[in-house]
């Protein structure tokens, strides 16, 4: 499982640019919400990999 939690940030950013192309925006305009997607990201990865590491 640990192996693919890199796929939350790509997901969620590939659905990110598709919203900013669908409505009409720039990628310097979303910029900023690339940035909370890859924080949130890196936090969740980290939450989960912290879980598995203490549990087994």
């Amino acid at each position: 499982m640990l192996k693919f939690l890199f796929l939350i940030p790509v997901v969620l950013c590939v659905l990110w640019y598709g919203y900013l192309n669908a409505r009409g925006y720039t990628l310097a305009q979303g910029k900023q919400g690339f940035l909370y997607i890859i924080v949130v990201s890196t936090f969740i990865i980290v939450l989960f990999t912290a879980a598995l590491l203490l549990t087994k």
